[in-house]
């Protein structure tokens, strides 16, 4: 019998030389795949389209403000006054929060619903890490919506102002304002949207309890409003819920930012806090009980589902 012929290779399993960065890269890695996953990069168009058709709709606003103070002013010669710094937070922040509720469950939901959270942790990341890597890259996608509009107006009103350089002069203070309060609007657009996320495996379940919590809260607060202005009380009297206006107008989610914003930039509401002589920590208090909380929901969650 003729013996076969046979060939050997040394496929040359080698170890790995080169560097090792550990969990920092682990990390790193996490919160890039956010980012790109937000954005919908490296997937099919259609994940695309939702993030550039959001972009597009809170810079809309900046863009025709710029556009009138450009224009509309030099063509009839009289002053037009327009919406600000101050009150384009308020003109978005629908917008944001929807934003918030349709992208953010994409970077929880899909990890657990695959089974991909279980790989994740193979690595040397705690569920610490992972929560935080979420949350700190739509934090940073967040803060990109939100800051977008604000220096395209800037620069807009500047340029089109007479004097752009008396513009910036008056009103310098305005950027470290919407700085600051983009930062407080993009705190709680995270937070409350991923805390929701953590409790389910389904995209369209979280985003659904998030848009009804906006809606509801909104509409408690928006009742508890028109119940406290009441025409037919005598002259001299309050309205039936005047003395817990101020409180109840807390109820809105959406709207605690918005109410920190007004206090930085100094601006009075009607239906606001600041017009209703409430104590300024009261806001600032239930903003942080509000992130916080919500905070705490979203990591003890995970904190659960790993042990």
């Amino acid at each position: 019998m003729n013996a076969t012929e046979g060939q050997l290779f040394d496929l040359g399993y080698r170890g790995y030389d080169g560097p090792r960065e550990g969990r920092s890269r682990a990390r790193k890695a996490l919160f890039v795949n956010g980012i790109r996953t937000s954005f919908g990069i490296g997937r099919g168009a259609l994940a695309k389209v939702l993030p550039i058709l959001f972009f597009g709709a809170v810079m809309a606003p900046a863009v025709v403000f710029v556009i009138i103070a450009a224009t509309v002013e030099r063509t009839i010669g009289v002053p037009v006054e327009i919406a600000g710094h101050s009150d384009y937070y308020e003109i978005i922040g629908v917008i944001l929060f929807l934003f918030a509720a349709i992208i953010a469950p994409e970077l929880l939901c899909a990890d657990r619903r695959d089974g991909v959270i279980n790989l994740y942790l193979t690595r040397p990341l705690t569920f610490t890490d992972y929560v935080l890597g979420r949350w700190a890259a739509f934090f940073a996608v967040s803060v990109v919506f939100i800051y977008a509009g604000q220096v395209v107006l800037l620069v807009g009103l500047t340029m089109s102002a007479p004097e752009p350089l008396d513009y910036l002069r008056d009103n310098w203070a305005d950027v470290p304002r919407f700085l600051a309060a983009g930062l407080i609007i993009a705190a709680l657009t995270t937070t409350i949207p991923l805390a929701v996320a953590a409790f389910t495996t389904r995209r369209v379940y979280a985003s659904t309890f998030i848009i009804g919590l906006f809606l509801i809260t909104s509409a408690v607060a928006g009742i508890a409003q028109d119940l406290s202005d009441d025409s037919d009380a005598p002259a001299g009297e309050s309205g039936l819920f005047d003395d817990y206006r101020p409180w109840l107008s807390l109820a809105a989610v959406g709207d605690v930012p918005v109410h920190l914003s007004d206090m930085i930039f100094g601006k009075d509401r009607e239906d606001g806090l600041i017009s209703e002589k409430l104590p300024d920590a009261v806001p600032i208090v239930w903003y942080i009980v509000v992130v916080a909380g919500s905070g705490w929901l979203l990591w003890d969650r995970y904190r659960r589902i790993v042990t």
